[in-house]
């Protein structure tokens, strides 16, 4: 028999879920962030860079560094589109946000 605390401790560790309590209500995040991320595959997100830029494509695939790869990119320069590059590697450290488009 668990007493609460373990239940709880085991529900964490099986479902691999966030829980925060706060002014005594128990909220559950939904995922953790790579797994948001990973749930943005295949869907149109914007990249911005610690430049400025920011770069609007299908997110194709990630690392645990954030190094990402896009498909069908065009990129912006304040707000306007700037140019269309294809597929590009972006490169995590460089990256401030990424947002579903």
């Amino acid at each position: 028999m668990f007493s609460l605390s373990e239940t709880f401790k085991y529900t964490l560790l099986r479902n691999k879920q966030y829980f925060q309590f706060i002014g005594g209500v128990l909220f559950m995040e939904a995922q953790r962030p790579l797994d948001a991320l990973n749930n943005s595959r295949g869907k149109r997100v914007i990249i911005e860079l610690k430049n400025g830029k920011q770069f609007v494509g299908i997110l194709k695939a990630f690392d645990i560094h954030i190094n990402t790869v896009l498909e069908e990119v065009e990129e912006h320069t304040n707000g306007e589109l700037k140019r269309k590059i294809g597929k590009a590697f972006i490169r995590g450290d460089t990256i401030v946000l990424i947002s579903p488009a």
